[in-house]
Parts: C-alpha cells; structure tokens; sequence
C-alpha cells in the first residue's frame, strides 16, 4: 500500500466529501485483487443490479474471513478515516464516537445484529452503470467508505465515471465526477457530512453513483467500514 497523506485526504473530504488516494494499489495487486471475482467460494452473495432496480451490472460481497490482503487493507485505512469521521461527527453534534481499532468497531456492529461482511467487488460491461445510492446495511453506519479502481482506463474500459451528488438544504444538487487511475482509490462520504456555512456547520446528503460504461470491461472494490444486518 502506498504511503497516505492523510491531511490532504482530510482536507478534500472537508471540502468537496471526497478525496483520492492516488496508487493506493499497484498494477500487479488491481489483476490479482480483480481475478478474485471468478472464485464463487470467497463471497457470501451475489447481486444483479438490474433485478432490483440498483442499475445494470453485478457485484459479489465477500464472506469472512477475508482474503488477507483485503483484511489488513481494510484495517490500516480506518484508523486515520476514523479520526476524521470523530471530527465530522463532534461539528454535527453527533455523540457516536467510533474507537481507534476496527476490530473493536465490528464487535460494536455485530453486538448489533450487523455481523455480515460489506467489502465487495463490483463489474460492469458495456452498457452498465450504478444509480445513485447510499451504502448504510443497519442502523450503524460508518460515515466514510473506499472505492479502489482496480481496471486500467482507456485500456480495459470507457466510461465508468465515479459519480456524487451533494443534495444542500433549499439549493439544487451538486455534482462531482471523480477521475481515477488503476489502483487509485476514492475516499468519500457515505450519507452525511458537515459544512460550513454563513450561520455555522450544517449537513448535507451524500449519494454515489458510476456512470454508464461505454466500452470494455470494469472492476471496482468496495471497503464499507459497517458491516450489514
């Protein structure tokens, strides 16, 4: 894993609910980590978006344990990202803290009821794409999540843009189209996050999306933080 700048990453999540990490995966890791999909045995399930409204495309979750790599990824990415999220929580007058350790966050969300893993990959072909939608699985939910890109643009692919919108109080949506490269990673809001305006912090709601891909074949894994119900 790349080394992080972790005050940049914060600074754009403060600014715009994103941020990319660039290289955070090499080549070498995004084909490996993509071949991963042809191995029914390491998911737990299997979703077709189209049969339930979520788009056009698949995308398998992954059973515990997880694949080594991805648990140790998993882990050393929310340490710093909860430090982030206490901070985003503490200008929203939200009294959730979430601890320095994720093993000690999943025992939170699995005494819970919340005991099945969220880490994913997700592909799309021609043609497919993802509406916009919120990852939140149960009552506990995280407030950061990591889409890595594990497919070579203008390579494997076209299309396929990484989409958010921020729905602000009593304005129109904004949106954010986020360019990334094999092996970036996108770092982004999952529901809410803080704003600052003229008469002090407010939040705004947060949706992410792909857009349609044009060409090719395109594989994205997703690290959720919260596991699901």
């Amino acid at each position: 894993m790349t080394a992080i700048d972790w005050d940049s990453v914060a600074g754009e999540l403060d600014a715009y609910g994103c941020a990319v990490i660039p290289g955070l995966l090499s080549a070498q890791d995004c084909v490996a980590a993509s071949a991963l999909y042809e191995r029914p045995a390491l998911f737990r399930s299997r979703v077709v978006m189209q049969r339930h409204g979520f788009g056009r495309g698949e995308y398998q979750y992954f059973a515990y344990p997880l694949p080594a790599p991805l648990a140790a990824l998993r882990g050393a990415l929310y340490g710093p990202l909860a430090a982030i999220a206490n901070r985003w929580h503490a200008l929203l007058r939200i009294e959730t803290r979430f601890p320095q350790r994720h093993e000690d966050y999943l025992a939170r969300c699995h005494a819970a009821g919340q005991a099945r893993p969220t880490p994913l990959i997700l592909r799309y072909r021609e043609g497919d794409y993802n509406c916009l939608h919120q990852d939140l699985y149960g009552e506990l939910v995280f407030p950061l999540q990591v889409a890595v890109l594990m497919s070579a643009p203008g390579l494997d692919f076209e299309g396929g843009e990484f989409v958010l919108t921020e729905q602000r109080p009593r304005m129109q949506s904004r949106a954010e189209v986020v360019p990334l490269g094999q092996g970036d990673a996108v770092v982004f809001a999952v529901n809410q996050r803080p704003v600052q305006g003229t008469r002090g912090v407010y939040r705004v709601a947060m949706r992410h999306g792909v857009s349609r891909l044009r060409r090719g074949t395109r594989h994205t894994m997703g690290i959720i933080f919260h596991d699901a119900t």
